[in-house]
């Protein structure tokens, strides 16, 4: 299973059935289109959709509507970038996510919380390794997942040490690659946090948050590949669209 080693965000607009959804659905797929073209000509290797505009998230199963939304939009982004794709389905659906990928040609899929517990705004998420692994087998096994440890806006468990998550999601879990971010959106992961889970790995890691032309260079001294969304957005804004501009400097930057 080969993952793109830099991997570019599609922050879809909010889907049918979520609360700031205006009832244009062509529109999300229009915008999600042409943030696609634009990672594929600034020279992004891989592409991550993600149903970002549908906060407040579902735990763990995200509606039917969802998945079929995020369906059409990851179908939508590999017609206009022939790049690979993967999904990631807020806030934890792994399942989801596998179904997606199944009837699409997604081909990695990102699971916030494959093993363990972590403490969220979504209260308590606790991972689906199991079932998460066995329906990989069952429909869509060349499938990648990315698992992050101590994922993004969350809280680990009292005692958890990061060593200890790290060596359950690689030992037990079935993830293809450890991803390692900061505590939010677009705030860089710890250097030092970094390098402790790369050494503890023999999986790819990737960072999951945080990495702008200033620091790509540093980041992957450490790491394997990077997933970036804020830092190539117009005005640095999680939520807008791609600039083709900061996307292609980004690119420059990082080979």
């Amino acid at each position: 299973m080969t993952i793109p080693r830099l991997v570019g965000m599609v922050h879809l607009r909010p889907l049918p059935g979520s609360p700031n959804f205006d009832g244009d659905f062509d529109s999300v797929i229009a915008a999600a289109t042409t943030d696609a073209e634009l990672l594929a000509e600034a020279g992004f290797q891989g592409i991550m959709v993600e149903n970002f505009g549908d906060a407040p998230f579902h735990a763990s199963d995200a509606p039917k509507v969802t998945i079929a939304s995020l369906t059409t939009a990851v179908n939508a982004v590999y017609d206009a970038s022939r790049l690979p794709v993967g999904v990631n389905v807020l806030r934890n659906d792994g399942i989801g996510a596998l179904s997606v990928a199944a009837a699409t040609p997604a081909s990695f899929i990102r699971v916030n919380v494959l093993s363990g517990t972590m403490y969220t705004d979504q209260g308590p998420i606790v991972g689906e390794a199991a079932e998460i692994a066995r329906l990989r087998s069952q429909i869509c096994p060349n499938v990648a997942i990315l698992a992050d440890v101590f994922v993004k806006h969350a809280t680990p468990p009292p005692g958890l040490t990061l060593t200890d998550a790290t060596n359950d999601l690689i030992e037990r879990a079935g993830a293809d690659a450890v991803v390692v971010s900061g505590v939010g959106t677009g705030s860089p992961a710890d250097l030092e946090q970094l390098a402790s889970v790369a050494a503890l790995s023999h999986l790819p890691v990737f960072v999951g948050s945080g990495v702008t032309r200033a620091n790509v260079n540093a980041m992957l001294g450490i790491a394997d590949g990077a997933i970036v969304g804020t830092a190539i957005k117009v005005g640095g804004v999680s939520t807008g669209p791609v600039d083709l501009a900061a996307a292609t400097a980004f690119i420059q930057a990082a080979l």
